[in-house]
């Protein structure tokens, strides 16, 4: 980093530190301070002679005219401080809280570097870090339920490029069932749901063009295609997934539904702090249960099974006789697996 960007740098960490009426910063403070903004954006530090120095420089007239004070502390000890809290030498906007923000909010970005094409928050970050002067706590007290040996997470970033910049794709695909299928797709927006991203977008097929989701772990490639691209004039993604659990929007004829479900007593405190859907109210607490509305797709269906032995579904009728036979049908495959297992003994 050159010279003046180095100084600059120090400028901006000992503006903050004399700007902050919460702290008391000795010298030593201040060259703590100082250095290890230094060393892990530049790989340098500085001495205490150089601060004096910073300091000088600051409060002389012709440069800063910086109304830096030097106030009795703790014995024999010192701290720095402007006289007026209002000055700084940058006129910044951020103020000391929101600097801390700041600094929380880089701290979560940088939970994702090294993800596969996040290449790019590496420049944000580095940047945000050299313009404030910030930088994440290096304790880990952060964490996000996020697999990054996940299939299809090295297209995240292209794609997101490819809908920024309405540049329709050739898509090669494979089902759930296996087989593979190519198309062109008209990519607007990315969803992350249950730890897998999904791409929607506008497919063109034979007879008419149609919404799609496509899991980006069942992408096997895409390129860019050579054909107009089609824009999303109708589809407000604010909006689209609000009357559903997951991804999938069912067919137009598939109305909202309230769904009654009744918990155990386990589960239901939860299910409480952590409703299942934005729409969830809760209708008795002395029977612990709950009410949807949304539209009936196969996440409901997964997202109730997911809680086993410790939810009933009340209403609509024929989802509990769904469920009823999801169960069953489990419950079948463990009975022959253990017959199997005695027959072979």
């Amino acid at each position: 980093m050159p010279t003046n960007k180095n100084a600059q740098l120090r400028y901006q960490i000992l503006d903050r530190c004399f700007s902050d009426y919460h702290h008391k910063y000795t010298i030593e403070d201040l060259i703590d301070k100082v250095n290890e903004a230094l060393l892990d954006l530049c790989g340098t530090q500085i001495s205490i002679r150089q601060i004096r120095e910073d300091i000088k420089y600051m409060r002389d007239r012709v440069t800063y005219n910086a109304p830096i004070e030097a106030y009795p502390f703790d014995g024999r000890k010192s701290y720095y401080r402007y006289s007026d809290p209002t000055f700084s030498i940058f006129n910044n906007e951020l103020s000391t809280e929101e600097v801390a923000s700041l600094r929380s909010t880089i701290d979560i970005l940088s939970r994702f570097r090294g993800v596969p094409n996040n290449a790019w928050l590496e420049d944000v970050i580095s940047n945000l870090e050299f313009r404030f002067g910030v930088k994440p706590n290096t304790e880990n007290v952060v964490s996000f339920e996020q697999n990054n040996l996940l299939k299809g997470l090295e297209f995240l970033g292209e794609l997101i490029d490819c809908a920024i910049n309405h540049q329709p794709i050739d898509l090669q695909y494979r089902t759930y069932a296996g087989n593979e299928t190519k198309s062109i797709v008209h990519p607007y927006h990315l969803k992350q749901f249950n730890n897998r991203w999904f791409l929607i977008g506008l497919q063109e097929g034979t007879n008419e063009n149609y919404i799609t989701n496509k899991a980006l772990d069942r992408i096997v490639k895409f390129s860019r295609a050579n054909v107009p691209f089609i824009p999303n004039n109708n589809i407000d993604f604010n909006e689209y997934f609000k009357d559903v659990l997951g991804v999938t929007i069912p067919s137009p004829e598939v109305k909202i539904e309230n769904i009654i479900l009744k918990f155990d007593e386990d589960r239901f405190p939860y299910v409480v702090t952590k409703p299942i859907h934005h729409s969830q109210i809760i209708l008795s607490k002395d029977d612990r249960t709950v009410q949807i509305s949304v539209r009936p797709n196969p996440e409901l269906e997964a997202h109730i099974l997911f809680y086993g032995d410790q939810v009933e579904v009340i209403k609509p009728q024929w989802l509990r006789e769904r469920i009823i036979e999801k169960i069953k049908n489990n419950l079948n495959k463990y009975a022959s697996m253990q017959v199997d297992c005695t027959e072979r003994q």
